[in-house]
């Protein structure tokens, strides 16, 4: 008999050098700058879908995964239009 375990956290903080992507749900709903503590209402995150992860590795290559980040690789967001990879 199997079973699956629900996440029930929705919102992460994905916290990059200089930014902080505030993410519900996949969603990217905040976007702050860490040295001046300022929301980004501009920014071209915002309201844009977490796709995965993005490594980039020694021999130039990219590998990309379609999970959430994990650290040391940069966030691919994707809109309509607009994708965004994160340094």
């Amino acid at each position: 008999m199997g079973y699956q375990i629900e996440e029930r956290r929705i919102h992460k903080v994905f916290v990059t050098r200089n930014t902080e992507y505030h993410v519900r749900k996949n969603l990217c709903v905040g976007v702050r700058d860490r040295t001046s503590g300022r929301w980004l209402s501009g920014h071209i995150a915002l309201k844009s879908e977490v796709a995965g992860g993005l490594s980039f590795l020694r021999s130039g290559a990219v590998r990309a995964t379609d999970l959430l980040p994990s650290v040391g690789e940069s966030l691919f967001f994707c809109r309509e239009g607009r994708d965004l990879v994160t340094s």
